[in-house]
């Protein structure tokens, strides 16, 4: 992680009223608020919705307050966006930075977006669930919303036992697990003059919640417009596969970014995103059915292996089967994830 404050990409957007979304993505129509050669790098400072949505008040250093959370440690643009920005009742909840202009990128090619940095903003956050969604809706909350607070200090995210205003200052007994942070959040640009819903992920990327998109992650999207109009929010410190409550540990992060353009490459997973790391490919699917988005999972994991290695579709399919695993992204966007996750060493010998 970088030192807190530093700015390491060769442009840097600031979250403001004036350069994000609230519960919409950028379409065609919309205005860049950055412009960016393909190869560059970005630094984004994203802000987290959780503290700052109509149920919690609309106003997040009150908000935090119940926590013991002073108000200089509230993020200044959080309190701006709250305040400045309108949010229509249908949109969803995230706020969303951008979107980011790449010079030379065109509708039919990918987007190679890179994720070189994730510097913690603050060192707490929420984990929020709502009733009639997430994966028990009909169980959990007893009320409208229910809001529990996370520290993060080192690698180590502490959710306190007692949620009052003791919380920030002294934990006390506690719930300890990896911190893990990633952008819930990487799209560009839908077609067209309607922005979608900041929920559902698509084609378009958005809002994927897939865990293995940390630092030193590469998620590859086609691109539906010219110049991409790159957008990135929805910052997690931790999530486990599923988002079952809801909402992961959320917090905002500042994010550097490198992005370049992969000509006329977007049907390399069968029009589908898809992402690596060093040591993994990772073949994303998506459908409001869970099943479906498995089975969209297996056949972008059959593209991807017949487009990197050439295996042959049959020897794939088993090669899966016996060696790969298909995850669970996220249950709660409407649109459900799975991802398939293959090992690149297995592949050591085939070029």
């Amino acid at each position: 992680m970088s030192r807190a404050g530093s700015v390491l990409g060769a442009h840097h957007l600031a979250s403001t009223p004036g350069t994000v979304y609230w519960g919409e993505l950028p379409c065609a129509a919309d205005t860049a608020v950055a412009r960016i050669a393909a190869g560059e790098t970005i630094t984004v400072d994203t802000v987290s919705h959780e503290g700052i949505l109509p149920d919690q008040g609309r106003d997040p250093r009150e908000f935090f307050a119940r926590f013991g959370v002073p108000a200089d440690a509230v993020l200044a643009d959080a309190v701006e966006i709250a305040a400045a920005l309108p949010r229509s009742a249908a949109a969803g909840p995230h706020v969303v930075t951008g979107p980011i202009a790449v010079r030379g990128a065109a509708a039919g090619d990918l987007l190679a977006v890179t994720v070189v940095d994730l510097t913690r903003r603050a060192d707490y956050g929420i984990v929020s669930s709502r009733h009639g969604r997430g994966a028990l809706p009909d169980s959990f909350p007893a009320g409208p919303v229910h809001s529990v607070f996370c520290r993060a200090a080192g690698d180590t995210a502490t959710m306190p036992l007692r949620q009052d205003e003791s919380a920030y200052r002294d934990a006390g007994r506690a719930i300890r697990f990896p911190l893990r942070p990633f952008l819930g959040i990487i799209g560009v640009a839908t077609s067209g003059a309607v922005r979608a819903n900041s929920i559902p992920p698509g084609p378009h990327g958005g809002n994927l919640d897939i865990t293995c998109l940390t630092a030193g992650s590469t998620l590859y999207l086609p691109v539906q417009v010219d110049e991409a109009l790159l957008y990135v929010g929805d910052p997690h410190y931790a999530q486990g596969d599923g988002e079952v409550a809801l909402t992961a540990f959320e917090a905002p992060l500042r994010a550097t970014l490198r992005v370049e353009v992969v000509p006329g490459a977007a049907r390399v997973a069968g029009g589908r995103p898809y992402a690596e790391t060093r040591d993994l490919l990772i073949a994303i699917g998506l459908d409001a059915d869970l099943d479906e988005a498995c089975r969209e999972s297996v056949r972008a994991a059959l593209d991807l292996l017949a487009h990197r290695y050439d295996v042959p579709a049959e020897l794939g399919y088993a090669y899966l089967s016996a060696a790969a695993d298909v995850r669970i992204s996220q249950v709660v966007d409407r649109v459900k994830g799975c991802h398939t996750v293959i090992r690149k060493a297995d592949f050591r010998d085939w070029g």
